[in-house]
This record gives C-alpha cells, structure tokens and sequence, in this order.
C-alpha cells in the first residue's frame, strides 16, 4: 500500500504571512492562532485556505496486553467508553458540538459485541489484539486489513466534500502500543517515551516500562 504525500510549497509562505500580518490587528495579536492558519495555508497550498465539513473519527480497539497490566484501568473500560462515546457524553462529544465538527466512531477490535448502533461504523477485525508480551500483536494480513479500512472510510469523508479530518483512539493499554511503536520507528529511548498513561504511580509506571521492555 503506497501513500503520496506532497511537500508543502514554502515559496508561499511570505504571501501568506503578509497576509496574515496585514489583517486588521496587531502582528501576532492571535498567537497560535497564526501559526496555525500559516499551517493550514501551506497544506493546501492555498493563499484562501478554507476547512469543510470538518470531521472527527474515533478508532476503538482492545490491546491484549491491557490483561498484562500495562494500564492502570482493566479492559473492560474500553467498551464502556464506546457506549458513553454512542450516548453523547465524553469529552470528544462536547468538543464536536461545541466546533460543529462531524463525529464517527469505529469499531476496529473491541472485545465486545455492540450490534447494529446508530453512529457506530462496524470494522472490527476481530476482539482486539493478541498479547505482544506472548505473541505478536497482529499478523501482517491484519494488519494490511486494518489500513486499507481505515483508508476506505477516510476516502469516504474526501469523496462527501470533507478537507480536513481529525484521528482519535480508545483501547485500555493504547498509551503503552504508541510507546512500543514510536521506541520501534524513531529509535528513541523505551523508558523516555512510556508515561503515565491514565495516570499510573510510581511502582504501576515502573511495571509498565519493564513490561514494554520485556516486549
């Protein structure tokens, strides 16, 4: 699976920011704000960069290493939180109302069964993952799976009129899979980039690092 993904063209980057600087306020009035229309700007390559029917898609799935204890929480919160996700009341919910932002929710792998749900998408690809401290996570046909999905519904929302779209993820254990994975790509240091999570102690932060350095 090849994706392209073009270089912005930073030789319009003075036009935007003289642009942007020559709005009726003083330069820099809007802090961050800038930067980010600056940003915008140059993805599109536009010197009038415009976000359309902006969209928020939540991917939930189950790590079995969350059964490891690698999280302060047990499994079983994952789908929990799909359901409260499904009745309007987390704070991704809030925050797409509050924006206008559309809000989609995946079903990817939680070890649950929902059935037919209004505003839930069915992609499982099986009840979660398998332990990574016993087995290999997935296999590479899953794998593949899981990212061709996942590309299918964002090609959807392109081919509706949407231009900018925004990732979230739930699955007790998560905090611990982007550790491994990030270790695993940019070759930083294990215990540099494993946190807290959901707020785990000492000796829990502790059990995690050496759990993920078992894996």
């Amino acid at each position: 699976m090849n994706f392209t993904i073009p270089t912005p063209d930073t030789a319009l980057t003075p036009r935007l920011q003289h642009k942007i600087d020559h709005k009726t306020k003083p330069p820099g009035a809007l802090g961050r704000l800038e930067a980010l229309a600056l940003q915008i700007g140059l993805l599109q390559g536009s010197e009038t960069p415009e976000l359309r029917q902006p969209h928020i898609m939540v991917f939930a799935g189950d790590h079995g290493a969350a059964r490891a204890g690698v999280s302060a929480f047990p499994q079983d919160v994952t789908w929990q939180m799909v359901e409260n996700f499904l009745a309007g009341g987390a704070a991704i919910n809030v925050f797409c109302r509050q924006m206008g932002l559309g809000l989609t929710v995946i079903d990817a792998g939680v070890n649950h069964d929902f059935g037919p749900r209004p505003g839930l998408i069915d992609a499982k690809l099986g009840p979660g993952t398998a332990n990574y401290l016993e087995a290999p996570a997935m296999d590479v046909e899953t794998v593949r799976a899981a990212l061709a999905r996942g590309r299918e519904l964002a090609h959807a929302l392109a081919a509706n009129g949407c231009n900018c779209v925004g990732f979230g993820e739930m699955g007790i254990g998560n905090t611990a899979s982007a550790s491994l994975l990030t270790h695993c790509l940019t070759g930083q240091d294990l215990a540099t980039v494993t946190g807290r999570g959901t707020g785990l102690d000492d000796a829990g932060l502790a059990r995690k690092r050496a759990l993920l350095e078992q894996a």
